[in-house]
């Protein structure tokens, strides 16, 4: 199993460091076909940290064979589940599209705080 970490800032611009960082090391990890989604998928996870949590946090990239995990770690309590707006909301649909995308997904709450995590395999 080869795993990675690293620390993102609450800001808004952490998203895009994030995909950067997925995208860099899928390619040295020679799993090109699955950046496209999985970058995708891990800026979402990050915007929601930044958004909802407003807490440092910690990305973990993790692959076992052609499996693909990634991580997202908070300091806040706070819920993260998926939301059901309108068709006319500007917002909401991040972990929708976690749901869909991925092969699996889910929540861990910890005692300081959350780690929601998918995986798909490449």
């Amino acid at each position: 199993m080869e795993t990675v970490t690293a620390a993102f800032a609450p800001d808004p611009r952490s998203a895009r460091a994030a995909r950067r960082f997925v995208e860099r090391t899928l390619e040295a990890w020679n799993l090109t076909g699955a950046i496209e989604v999985v970058s995708l998928l891990t800026s979402e996870l990050v915007a929601n940290a930044v958004l909802h949590a407003g807490t440092p946090l910690e990305l973990h990239l993790g692959v076992v064979g052609r499996r693909i995990r990634v991580q997202v770690r908070d300091r806040s309590a706070a819920n993260a589940s998926p939301r059901h707006d309108g068709a006319e909301a500007t917002g909401g649909r991040g972990l929708r599209l976690v749901e869909r995308l991925s092969d699996d997904w889910g929540v861990a709450e910890e005692g300081d705080g959350k780690t929601v995590w998918f995986a798909l395999t490449a």
